[in-house]
């Protein structure tokens, strides 16, 4: 039996053909999109490590490129056997009209920076300090942040689209890489925690921002449900436990674990072979394990190379 670290080692590139085409564009060199996994003890170490990798040319991760990795995965690839972090995060702020909303970004929001985060982890812990973590661990954003998130604008000036859910769930053409969804703070509310029937789930307002639209999730539910014939899967949020008026911020992640085995309740150790949470959203104050994407040139790479020798 593998440990968790030769398992992780031995699957540094997973999901080819998956990302995208296997054969991005053709020229002299054969460039392929490649995907490797970031594990660290401490996850802003895990996120810096995974952005070096990918690059101006590439990408970490968001939850839906987790979701539809897998959905085009068999259930033996460790994208299913583990948990990850995505590059996707969900914000409670208000509106400049007094309303109370949930926006769900994906492929780097707020947080997208290691520094941003590391703002977050290294400030004091004054409840007047505009940085640094809620009593639940949640973190804080300052008051210029969730204005300039609602007209699709980042910290670093970065601009993304930003689209309400009632025009989200009806579906948006060519969704980019990088985007936000803004879903009332009452509605998200109403999402039921806990284990939940893939049935309500499927309409769960909540789960399709987080997932990337309703056939993303129908089609992640759908294949989640067969890996075992479970009738149920966990998701959590804090939304009935926080403060509203406190701007806050927590960071998507993706459960899983070996064998799908605990995925309707514990069984056994955590340390990602145990309970499999499904989807959930916590404080930036845990480990890290991200999947970066990038081109590669295969030609200079021994990675493709074939080792087997002739008998």
């Amino acid at each position: 039996m593998k440990t968790r670290r030769q398992a992780i080692q031995s699957a540094a590139t997973i999901g080819i053909g998956v990302w995208v085409s296997p054969k991005v564009f053709s020229s002299e060199r054969e460039l392929r999109m490649v995907a490797r996994i970031f594990f660290d003890s401490y996850g802003t170490r895990a996120l810096v490590q995974a952005l070096r990798y990918a690059g101006d040319a590439g990408f970490v991760a968001s939850l839906p490129q987790l979701l539809r990795a897998r959905v085009h995965s068999d259930y033996d690839n460790i994208i299913w056997n583990t948990w990850f972090s995505a590059n996707s995060e969900e914000s409670v702020v208000a509106t400049p009209q007094g309303n109370h909303v949930v926006v769900t970004v994906h492929g780097g929001g707020i947080f997208g920076k290691p520094a941003r985060i590391e703002r977050a982890l290294r400030a004091d812990l004054s409840r007047h300090n505009v940085h640094g973590l809620t009593g639940q661990y949640a973190a804080k954003i300052t008051p210029s942040e969730p204005r300039d998130l609602l007209r699709g604008r980042l910290p670093d000036g970065t601009e993304l689209p930003v689209y309400d859910f009632g025009e989200f769930r009806q579906g948006v053409a060519e969704l980019p890489r990088r985007y936000g969804v803004v879903l009332d703070f009452d509605t998200a509310r109403k999402s039921p925690p806990g284990y939940v029937s893939f049935e309500v789930l499927r309409d769960d307002p909540v789960t399709i921002c987080r997932a990337g639209g309703v056939d993303a999730t129908a089609a992640y539910l759908g294949r989640a449900r067969r890996r075992n014939d479970t009738s149920r899967m966990k998701v959590s949020h804090r939304h009935n436990d926080i403060n509203p008026d406190e701007p806050q911020t927590r960071m998507l992640n993706l459960g899983g674990n070996r064998g799908g085995i605990g995925s309707e309740g514990y069984e056994g150790p955590s340390w990602g072979y145990g309970e499999d949470w499904g989807i959930a959203a916590s404080g930036p104050v845990d480990m890290g394990r991200y999947i970066a994407v990038t081109p590669r040139d295969i030609s200079t790479s021994a990675q493709h190379l074939d080792f087997e020798l002739e008998r």
